[in-house]
């Protein structure tokens, strides 16, 4: 009876996860999908600590206080800036977790009991710890990346194609040495293979650029559901298989996505290395063409005069927390007959739906929204497109010049507008190093400053306009 229970409980567990999956995808039910993913979390964790497999409850209730608590702490305290790579940070403890897990089983009492299938599960284990330290390393590497302890560039090593190629096979090769060990005799061989699966999980992650790294966050949240799903294989836990399979291949799915947005095989971005013969640029006077330059005034001239208004955000709009008076300028066009909406790319900001999350945090209402394809065709009727911190997904060159790195990515087609304002903090090149000819072309302006300062300027200006 008590196994029906746990059984039904996880059905509903797995039913809400799916909901919640469901839910996430869009703006409007995101917040209900979020409920449903708390919610049947709550019944899994309830289910699990009141089956018979659980007889320790002072060191479970412990761990349950001790987790939550620094999880809501980092949760409250966390900068939507940040977010990215407390994302990343967080695919760090599910890796660690899983090879944890894994030594946990190999040595516990049941591996070494286990006599027809200890090779099924000897070989579960192994591949749980395969994927774990892959993910684990990986994920910690991503955190350094977009926290700026370590460069965005790749690391190109000579052979790197190689050295992965034997870091996989290796373990392989380790892998059937551990699976052939009777006791706990494969333990140097389990040893060996996590050392190598965290070297590849290192190595793979320090190759890709900046540019791909909120496909290498989705990746990265993608390994975490297959090691968790592993884990359920090992565990016979049935929720946790179902759990790991729907966050892997949902992580899977959207990194697809976003690789055909930006023109790109996923196993390029894997293991490729972007802007590998980029230089950063700097854009002064004279090089590659003239920068313009507008005033704050000359753009709230504009915009007392547009009818139709797109705004473009990047990460740029994030560092500088403009996404509210971003808002208020919205609101006051609005309020004048203007014509306001956004521009999403696929890949803008460093996770998948960065500026869908950040715009909505300031209550810009859902339906002015839009995503590249839905707006890209738009930009010829506009009257002023403002670029909030954006580069490479404005980017004409992706179009134009056949030895950009990032010819043949999808862009969104600004310099087609009657005018586009450039809002940057300096003259550098973006994240990935490219130039832009954007920054040159006769309709555009570069507005030099933080965002933040120069949104309020301009909301202030817009005020006194009326």
């Amino acid at each position: 009876m008590e196994s029906v229970l746990l059984t039904l409980a996880y059905l509903a567990s797995g039913v809400l996860f799916i909901l919640s999956l469901r839910g996430l995808s869009s703006q409007e039910t995101a917040r209900r999908g979020n409920l449903y993913g708390m919610f049947g979390m709550f019944v899994a964790v309830v289910a699990t600590a009141m089956s018979n497999h659980v007889d320790a409850y002072v060191p479970l209730i412990g761990a349950l206080v001790v987790g939550g608590a620094i999880g809501a702490t980092m949760a409250a305290r966390v900068a939507m800036t940040a977010m990215p790579e407390m994302v990343a940070l967080l695919h760090s403890f599910v890796g660690a977790a899983a090879v944890l897990v894994g030594y946990a089983s190999y040595l516990g009492p049941e591996a070494q009991a286990a006599t027809g299938g200890r090779g099924i599960l000897l070989g579960e284990i192994f591949a749980d710890v395969l994927i774990g330290a892959i993910t684990f390393t990986g994920s910690v590497v991503a955190f350094l990346k977009l926290r700026g302890n370590l460069s965005g560039r790749p690391l190109l090593l000579p052979g790197r194609h190689l050295l992965n190629l034997t870091l996989f096979v290796g373990s392989l090769v380790l892998g059937v040495f551990f699976v052939q060990a009777d006791g706990t005799d494969g333990l140097w061989a389990i040893a060996a293979m996590t050392v190598a699966a965290s070297l590849l999980g290192v190595h793979l992650v320090m190759a890709i650029g900046g540019a791909d790294m909120p496909v290498v966050v989705s990746m990265l949240n993608s390994y975490s559901g297959w090691t968790a799903s592993a884990a359920g294989f090992m565990l016979s836990n049935d929720l946790l298989i179902v759990t790991g399979a729907l966050v892997g291949s949902s992580g899977a799915i959207l990194s697809y996505i976003m690789c055909k947005a930006m023109n790109r095989s996923i196993w390029n971005v894997i293991f490729g290395g972007f802007g590998a013969e980029t230089t950063v640029k700097t854009y002064l006077p004279g090089e590659g063409g003239e920068v313009r330059e507008v005033s704050v005034d000359e753009l709230v001239e504009r915009l007392l005069h547009a009818k139709n208004v797109i705004v473009v955000p990047g990460y740029g709009m994030a560092v500088a927390r403009a996404q509210h008076a971003v808002h208020e300028m919205t609101q006051l066009l609005r309020a004048r007959g203007c014509d306001v909406r956004f521009a999403i790319h696929p890949v803008a900001g460093r996770l998948p739906g960065h500026m869908n999350v950040l715009l909505a945090e300031a209550d810009v209402p859902y339906d002015v929204v839009l995503e590249m394809d839905e707006i890209n065709e738009d930009f010829p009727h506009t009257d002023v497109v403002l670029v909030i911190g954006a580069n490479d997904i404005v980017n004409p060159g992706a179009q134009t010049d056949p030895s950009s790195p990032i010819y043949g990515m999808p862009v969104l087609e600004v310099w087609k507008a009657g005018l586009s304002v450039v809002l940057k903090r300096g003259r550098g090149a973006g994240y990935a190093g490219v130039d832009n000819p954007l920054f040159y072309d006769e309709n555009a302006r570069l507005l030099f400053g933080d965002a933040r300062e120069s949104m309020d300027r301009v909301v202030t200006a817009l005020k006194a306009g009326r």
